[in-house]
């Protein structure tokens, strides 16, 4: 009898709570992150094709490398002027059609790139390609953090990441391939294709859905419900996201016209909060931005992209060909890295994988100064110090993927509220941006200034300080949604506690049924 009465309980019990199942990845939402993240393509292609095409280009222009420097480099000063158009463009057009302009813009770069005749034209072509990179940059992050679901948001959001390592790899092969053409046209071939990924972007993201928030804050409110019913894992969720953005935008939780009158908050307020009169929290979320976007370049990662077959001929590889397959295997390691990295982010968090990601760089950047600094300085050849270079920048390379160079989109993105967010995400691009192109348009006038192995010193010291930033300064923002993180910042000295993804919340349910109480903790 007693058996009996257990197995009633017990069934009834399953019937009054129901575990949580993981809900399935939404397909939809997956699809819109797939079409923006290809934006990346264009910057990665840039960078990777670079590499290889300035070796023909010196040689065929008769440049410096101080040119070459400013040649390479020159994009990053030019696309935060992208990005600072887009972060304003996209809140008066919209986050989808910025996306099409991006396309747009580098198609033209790409053409004129093509086409030079000179050094002097084919920097007016780099102010093209450069600028359309920028737009590409911002609002490509923007987009994917506002169209996806909490419980899957750290694998699109570095969608982006995966797609402009793609990006550098195909450049990287494109280098290989067009090296065997005549020295006049090998490298306008390498430049000048990079005009068909631009324009097969503006056409596709055409199908991709304007962002649930940024038409809530244009008052589109039936427009945006249709859109995050497709975006979210549930309607309950579809429903809870409405309500946090009509919180914020200043909408009445119970208005559920189609089209409201909103007042926007942008211009020169959102300027004025963000450098005026912040808040703790917001002051906290600036700093946290421009930290995480400085230290992502300061620490070397496009003196290695770029720059990577000087590095191989420093290390002592001399054939064209073996240096641009050498590069080839640091695009293939970067790529196969931040593709392991999309699938760590909502399991592992953004924190853990950062600070493991720098303290991978840390040792990279200290191996590969010393096995340089050894080559350097001897006589004979060592083929072990050849080896344990090229080990060291797929190390670096790799290390760089899983964490740092992902997580600084993802995180970035995700930290400023939405009446911010464009604003705060443009500065960050900018600064992002302008240290890359200090690195790029310096790293052979640095290597010759104090040696190639004393760069990499300079950059495992930089990468140190990245730890300690990082560690101190950046809250975990795992499982939280877009309207619940800015509630994790305003202290720069508590401590840092992960804090487990929605699913697997540790919640303590007290459960009566036929007068028995059960702790139950899923």
């Amino acid at each position: 009898m007693a058996e009996g009465e257990a197995t009633i309980a017990h069934k009834s019990l399953e019937d009054n709570f129901d575990l949580p199942k993981k809900p399935k990845r939404n397909k939809f939402a997956l699809a819109c992150a797939i079409l923006a993240s290809m934006t990346s393509i264009l910057l990665g292609y840039d960078i990777g094709v670079m590499s290889g095409a300035a070796i023909y280009i010196k040689r065929d222009l008769k440049i410096t490398d101080v040119q070459i420097e400013v040649l390479s480099g020159i994009i990053n000063i030019y696309s935060p002027i992208g990005s600072y158009i887009a972060g304003r463009l996209s809140d008066w057009i919209g986050r989808r059609y910025t996306i099409v302009l991006a396309g747009i813009i580098f198609f033209v770069g790409a053409i004129l790139m093509g086409l030079s005749p000179n050094y002097t034209f084919l920097m007016f072509g780099r102010f093209f390609a450069g600028v359309g990179i920028g737009f590409a940059f911002l609002i490509a992050p923007v987009y994917i953090s506002e169209v996806s679901p909490t419980t899957s948001r750290g694998l699109l959001t570095s969608l982006p990441e995966v797609f402009l390592n793609g990006g550098i790899l195909i450049g990287y092969i494109s280098n290989y391939g067009f090296s065997k053409l005549p020295l006049r046209y090998g490298w306008r071939v390498m430049l000048g294709i990079g005009a068909i990924p631009s324009i097969f972007l503006a056409i596709v993201v055409l199908a991709m859905p304007e962002s649930p928030r940024w038409l809530v804050a244009n008052g589109q409110l039936g427009e945006a419900k249709k859109v995050l019913y497709k975006i979210s894992d549930s309607k309950e969720e579809a429903q809870q996201r409405l309500d946090d953005i009509k919180e914020i935008t200043g909408i009445h939780s119970d208005c559920d016209d189609d089209v409201v009158s909103v007042k926007k908050v942008q211009g020169k307020g959102v300027w004025r909060e963000l450098f005026v009169h912040p808040t703790p929290a917001v002051c906290h979320i600036f700093i946290a931005s421009l930290g995480i976007h400085f230290f992502a370049q300061a620490t070397g990662i496009d003196a290695v992209v770029l720059y990577s077959p000087r590095i191989f001929e420093k290390a002592g590889i001399k054939s064209d060909t073996n240096k641009l397959l050498a590069t080839i295997a640091v695009g293939f390691v970067k790529t196969m890295f931040v593709l392991v990295s999309t699938f760590l982010l909502d399991r592992v968090g953004r924190r853990v994988l950062l600070l493991s990601s720098v303290g991978g760089l840390i040792i990279s950047l200290l191996t590969l100064a010393v096995s340089l600094t050894i080559i350097a300085n001897s006589r004979a050849t060592l083929t072990w110090a050849i080896w344990l270079s090229i080990a060291a920048v797929l190390s670096y390379a790799g290390t760089f993927s899983i964490g740092s160079g992902p997580i600084t989109w993802v995180y970035s993105s995700e930290i400023f509220p939405l009446r911010l967010r464009a604003q705060g995400v443009s500065i960050g691009a900018v600064v992002n941006r302008l240290t890359s192109g200090v690195i790029s348009m310096t790293f052979l006038s640095l290597s010759k200034a104090i040696t190639i192995g004393g760069a990499f010193f300079l950059f495992a010291g930089i990468a140190i300080v990245a730890w300690v930033f990082h560690y101190t300064m950046l809250p975990e923002t795992q499982g939280k949604t877009l309207e619940e993180i800015e509630g994790s910042f305003g202290s720069f000295w508590k401590k840092r506690k992960a804090s487990p993804p929605i699913e697997g919340v540790h919640r303590e349910t007290q459960l009566c049924t036929n007068g028995l109480t059960m702790t139950i903790k899923d």
